[in-house]
């Protein structure tokens, strides 16, 4: 067992469900497709790490789908907030004796293996680390402790997340990845060269 843990977040994949945001300009069939297509490119990005990784559920652990149980552990996400989900998935991965744990989502094209990499290797150095995403709140968040705070008394889905958490961190050490652009808004695809396929 790797001592490095990746979570990543996902939303079961189902019509009316997935990227509703993105569903208000472009339709359910076509939201929900570009939700599986980055599903794809989010096991694609994480598949071939060397740390653990553990996919969390946001409706029911399904059996069959793109993760494959020998190398994804597969749990349900448990909490009435985003931030109350976040915390167990952390407090239950510390729990298993990881030194350090970082979560994503799986609605980031632009991620890389090397930037995961990258976070857990700056954990060496910094108590937290954190991947800016371009609407204010964050892509990744990773620690080698719980700071119980960050997923507290914040407006998940707002542009006040990140500058919240920080606020939140001012005691520790803290390094800010590149900035990256999450999908949740037809603005954030509608000029990107891959998603051009799905907009026709």
């Amino acid at each position: 067992m790797s001592k490095n843990l990746l979570l990543v977040f996902t939303r079961n994949p189902e019509l009316g469900k997935a990227k509703t945001r993105l569903a208000k300009t472009v339709g359910d069939e076509t939201a929900l497709t570009i939700y599986k297509f980055l599903l794809d490119k989010t096991k694609e990005i994480t598949a071939n790490l060397s740390c653990d990784k553990a996919v969390y559920y946001s409706v029911k652990i399904r059996d069959n789908d793109i993760w494959n149980k020998e190398i994804y552990q597969k749990h349900q996400q448990k909490g009435e907030d985003l931030g109350i989900r976040m915390q167990n998935a952390f407090q239950n991965s510390f729990d298993e004796n990881y030194d350090k744990v970082l979560i994503i989502g799986s609605d980031l094209y632009d991620l890389t293996p090397a930037i995961i990499e990258n976070a857990f290797e700056k954990l060496n150095t910094n108590d937290v680390v954190i991947g800016p995403a371009e609407d204010g709140g964050y892509y990744l968040l990773g620690m080698k402790k719980m700071h119980a705070a960050v997923f507290k008394n914040k407006e998940w889905g707002t542009a006040t997340v990140r500058r919240d958490t920080l606020n939140n961190l001012q005691k520790v050490t803290v390094h800010l990845l590149e900035e990256l652009n999450d999908v949740d808004v037809f603005e954030d695809i509608e000029n990107h060269s891959a998603f051009q396929q799905f907009l026709k």
